[in-house]
């Protein structure tokens, strides 16, 4: 990291202003050399300077220059972001002359990266980052600025400092041996500690599940017969007409999606092709997408038609659905009803009518209730979100009941001691404060470029 790097770091295109971000040790005297203005080396740290960025004697662009000197700055290195006008041109011409004074392009999240490596941010803070700018919801902002300002942080820190107090007990245990009762003492004082522990790792697991609900929302998935009007729900849904809807069977052949926001919680809807017996080679594709989608889903909206018997199709759908969460919509309900729904073993049921606009807001009140978003609502939003995170958490829990179930079978301490220590490390890998290169290069590849 003692090179110098510079990227673009607004979106590529026509606008007011773009910003080009340079970081490094030398950040400083390369865009000096740029700048028509005041000297750059000598100004105050955290000071917008007014004047031109030159090649040679031709200006390229009227320009802001903020300098931020290190350690108070985002990568701990010294930053000099160029505000330029907006335009592909002027912008990328700037990042050029950049590159050919001195500067390396930045990789993508590399600035983020430096700020990790050098102490600035932990990594669920830099993962927070990338969430922060994909948010597409209020709750999911404040999810990742939660995690960002380092509240998430701060709960696996302290359960790392509550499994140090532990091991120092067992330290005093391993050093006199030769008294029991500083055994015994021990012991127990380490069985109620990693009980607490268990407990508090148990409830940051329950409370991330809304984590998960939040950032990536809910994958929903509306499945059934063909023509018993899934398309019409989808649409009536989203508010426009994004599926083709005719009462011609199998019009649906593949997948159609979109996304709508319930309670400020993103619901990614997916339409699929009816399910049924068909010789269409196209058709019986997407119905075996649609079965395969099933088992993907959160969510599953299963769609009977009222004005129907159930059939056998209907009967091993609702099979298949019965351990995930399900809503049954019965549609058509301005149709006769020839269906008998006391044969739906199913405790979510919605009746609508999606030609006359009927039942959508109790739909949406279902799923609220089925996913306790009123709940989630109310909560602090001190949660994990990312998949690697949770991942790592239910590991320190099973290995902290491994140790319980250690104690209980009268393992010696020091063997204890050594699977305690594990667990500490598994929540040091959430944090970063145990990393290996291959795990930071493939996070902070996926974020943007310039960040």
């Amino acid at each position: 990291m003692n090179d110098t790097i510079a990227a673009i770091s607004t979106a590529l295109g026509v606008g007011a202003i773009s910003i080009v971000r340079v970081s490094g040790d030398d950040s400083l005297n390369i865009v000096n050399k740029l700048f028509k203005g005041k000297d750059l080396t000598k100004v105050e740290s955290h000071t917008i300077n007014y004047g031109f960025i030159v090649d040679g004697e031709k200006i390229i662009d009227e320009v802001l220059v903020s300098v931020m000197l290190a350690p108070r700055t985002f990568t701990r290195e010294n930053i000099v972001e160029i505000n330029v006008h907006g335009g592909i041109a002027t912008t990328n011409k700037v990042l050029e002359l950049l590159l050919t004074n001195g500067c390396r392009l930045a990789e993508p999240g590399e600035f983020t990266k430096r700020a990790f490596l050098n102490g600035r941010i932990d990594l669920i803070e830099a993962e927070a980052v990338m969430d922060l700018i994909n948010a597409k919801t209020d709750k999911s902002r404040s999810l990742a600025i939660n995690q960002v300002s380092g509240n998430v942080s701060g709960l696996i820190k302290n359960l790392r400092q509550e499994i140090v107090n532990t091991l120092a007990n067992i330290e005093v245990n391993i050093d006199y041996p030769e008294y029991e009762d500083i055994e015994v003492m021990t012991i127990e004082m380490v069985k109620d500690n990693i009980s607490s522990i268990r407990n508090k790792i148990s409830t940051i697991l329950n409370e991330s599940e809304n984590g998960k609900i939040i950032k990536d929302g809910i994958k929903t998935v509306i499945v059934g017969r063909p023509n018993v009007g899934k398309s019409s729900i989808l649409n009536r849904l989203l508010d426009e007409d994004k599926a083709i809807v005719t009462d011609v069977a199998g019009t649906t052949r593949d997948i159609v999606e979109g996304n709508i926001s319930v309670d400020g919680i993103m619901l990614n809807m997916i339409d699929t092709a009816g399910i049924r017996e068909t010789d269409d080679i196209v058709e019986s594709i997407g119905v075996k997408k649609s079965l395969s989608l099933i088992e993907e889903a959160d969510l599953v909206l299963f769609v009977l038609n009222n004005n129907e018997e159930l059939n056998e199709e209907d009967k091993n759908i609702l099979n298949q659905i019965k351990e995930k969460n399900s809503i049954v919509i019965i549609n058509k309900i301005d149709l006769d009803n020839k269906l008998d729904i006391n044969s739906i073993e199913c405790d979510n049921i919605v009746k609508m009518s999606a030609l006359n606009n009927e039942g959508i807001k109790e739909l949406k009140n279902k799923i609220k209730e089925l996913f306790n978003l009123e709940q989630i609502e109310k909560g602090d939003y001190t949660y994990l979100s990312s998949a690697r995170s949770i991942s790592l958490l239910r590991k320190a829990l099973s290995s902290l009941q491994e140790v319980e179930n250690g104690i209980n079978n009268n393992m010696p301490i020091d063997m204890i001691e050594i699977d305690l220590k594990d667990v500490w490390n598994l929540l040091g890998d959430i944090t970063g404060d145990n990393y290996s290169d291959e795990l930071i290069d493939q996070l902070f590849s996926q974020f943007c470029l310039g960040k």
